[in-house]
């Protein structure tokens, strides 16, 4: 019998992700009125924000029709209109609780959230029963879905009305048995720029993960943002790792690089964030400290309004901005990144090695950003989910010069660190005679937001040390 003036409330299952609601439903001599699915009520009491596209309804005219068990590869909310149901769902997901069985009755004043993959299945316990679910997905030949028998004594669903009294399909009494189910696999992550220094380091964490593509230039090239929406069928992603950028930061003061560096940086992650929206896919987009024009004083927060000085840091700033207006976003801004590949650090050890004595700026300011820190914090914010937005992502430590970092790897490899002379940067750019991009005086970064999501960077001078090392 539907409860009438219950509070909304949510109540976990055994099934990860299974959920079921209490809803308040409100009567009187009339009949009943409820709000079915509210989005700003319903997420904030825990109902994952899952974006669904269609809403169907199944009547059934006799007590006792029983329907399922189906696995498809979307979400479902799914409540009771009128009448009752006896609802059984089984896990039918790779993991340690496939097989796993939760059972109850929901009438119009209970709904249940069904993540993909679950196994969903129903009974009539009234006549003129009319079953409705949402889902965030069309049906399509070229999805993957799993069916199980009702009467599978594996999982030994107590039906209120045994299966040879009920109304069932013929197509549903012939469902494999548990054993003979092929798991739904979890939604895939695709990584974007995969040979490059951050897409390396990903590659290093995740690489016992079967459910992570890796998509160098060749498999997906961001300088054809017009490909990108049939690169793939979106909807088999949960996310995006978008580690692919064009960092040539002089040669974007060129006409051609001006053109692959906004097509890049910006017109592409555009492009993928509308993709990433109408997938319901999130997108971990990695930015720069060149979207500030380094003339603050202190740590720049993810707050400060952005001023990018050159091609290369205007065009990173759009494309942060474009990666905003994905629904499920995270922007994880850097600084003087260092990974596997050439770069800074690497560039001072050869020196050092081959006896060559630098002149190394020390009017810049900032904190070493090592790619393993970076791909620990994409994999930390995707496993904690914090709130979407900006994240400033670098080592930590005080903020330090390209000039005393250039002597720290002097000193680390064995050399006299006094072989290191300072300048600078208009002095070391005096005689160029190609465009030179500004840079920012001060690329110092807050960590505040992502240290209060659990996230602890490592020193950045403990992290030069290990690097060195390696």
């Amino acid at each position: 019998m539907t409860q009438f003036g219950k509070p909304l409330t949510r109540t976990e299952t055994p099934i990860p992700g299974l959920v079921v609601f209490d809803l308040p439903v409100h009567g009187d001599s009339r009949g009943w009125f409820k709000e079915n699915w509210q989005r700003e009520k319903m997420t904030e009491a825990g109902l994952p924000d899952f974006g669904p596209v269609q809403n169907n309804v199944s009547f059934n005219d006799k007590e006792g029709t029983t329907r399922g068990i189906h696995a498809e590869p979307w979400d479902k909310f799914v409540s009771v209109a009128t009448g009752r149901i006896f609802g059984a769902w089984v896990d039918l997901r790779e993991g340690p609780t496939y097989g796993a069985v939760f059972t109850a009755e929901l009438d119009p004043s209970k709904a249940i959230f069904v993540p993909r993959g679950v196994g969903n299945s129903y009974q009539t316990l009234e006549p003129n029963t009319a079953y409705t679910y949402l889902v965030n997905d069309h049906w399509s030949p070229e999805a993957e879905y799993a069916f199980l028998n009702l009467a599978d004594p594996t999982i030994a669903i107590a039906w209120p009305i045994p299966l040879e009294q009920a109304e069932l399909s013929e197509k549903d009494k012939k469902h494999p048995p548990l054993s003979e189910v092929t798991p739904i696999p979890p939604k895939k992550t695709l990584v974007l720029g995969a040979n490059g220094q951050v897409g390396r380091a990903l590659r290093e964490i995740w690489r016992d993960r079967p459910d992570v593509e890796f998509a160098t230039r060749a498999d997906i090239d961001l300088s054809n943002p017009g490909s990108l929406t049939e690169a793939r069928r979106w909807r088999d992603y949960d996310t995006i790792v978008n580690a692919a950028a064009y960092t040539a930061v002089d040669k974007a003061e060129t006409p051609e690089g001006r053109t692959l560096a906004w097509t890049i940086n910006a017109t592409a992650v555009a492009t993928l964030a509308r993709i990433a929206t109408d997938n319901n896919i999130t997108l971990v987009h990695i930015s720069s400290d060149y979207v500030y024009d380094g003339t603050k004083e202190g740590e720049y927060t993810e707050d400060e309004l952005l001023a990018p000085l050159g091609v290369y840091a205007q065009s990173k700033a759009a494309g942060d901005v474009a990666a905003a207006t994905a629904h499920k976003h995270y922007v994880l801004r850097t600084s003087w990144v260092i990974g596997d590949g050439n770069n800074f650090v690497r560039t001072m050890a050869s020196l050092a090695g081959r006896g060559v004595d630098p002149s190394v700026v020390e009017d810049q300011t900032g904190r070493l950003t090592f790619t393993s820190t970076i791909a620990e914090a994409i994999q930390h914010v995707l496993e904690v989910r914090p709130e979407y937005g900006v994240y400033h992502v670098t080592n930590t430590g005080e903020p330090t010069t390209w000039f005393d970092i250039a002597r720290h790897v002097f000193e680390l490899t064995g050399h006299d660190a006094d072989r290191v002379t300072s300048t600078t940067t208009s002095a070391y750019f005096a005689n160029a005679t190609s465009p030179v991009a500004p840079r920012p005086a001060n690329s110092a970064l807050s960590l505040d937001r992502l240290t209060a999501t659990g996230f602890e960077p490592e020193d950045a001078a403990e992290a030069l040390a290990r690097y060195l090392s390696a």
